[in-house]
């Protein structure tokens, strides 16, 4: 499944509204070590099944990343059930990543 692009106007129907756990890396374009994780994002969404996965940026979407406390990018957050359940910032390994959405699945 390709990465979902996540904007202030879908973020209910798209990630508080999903039947399936989201990955929403908060981003934003001139930040350095967001490049470094994007290209991350960009393989997990292709590679893990029963997860969607996306990105936010910032700067086009501040009250999301307001209400949910985001003050240092990256931030990637774990939504299950409408309720995020993890949060880690700065930039995140692949396989750290893949092995905490495969937990977060079951």
């Amino acid at each position: 499944m390709p990465e979902i692009n996540f904007t202030d106007q879908n973020f209910a129907s798209e990630v508080l509204e999903s039947e399936q756990p989201v990955l929403v890396d908060f981003w934003a374009p001139w930040c350095g070590p967001c490049r470094i994780q994007g290209p991350i994002i960009d393989e997990l969404a292709k590679e893990v099944r029963g997860v969607k996965v996306g990105k936010m940026n910032v700067d086009e979407n501040n009250a999301t990343a307001t209400k949910y406390g985001v003050m240092s990018i990256p931030t990637l957050i774990v939504f299950k059930a409408g309720q995020p359940v993890d949060q880690m910032v700065g930039v995140q390994q692949k396989d750290q990543l893949k092995k905490k959405l495969e937990e977060i699945k079951k």
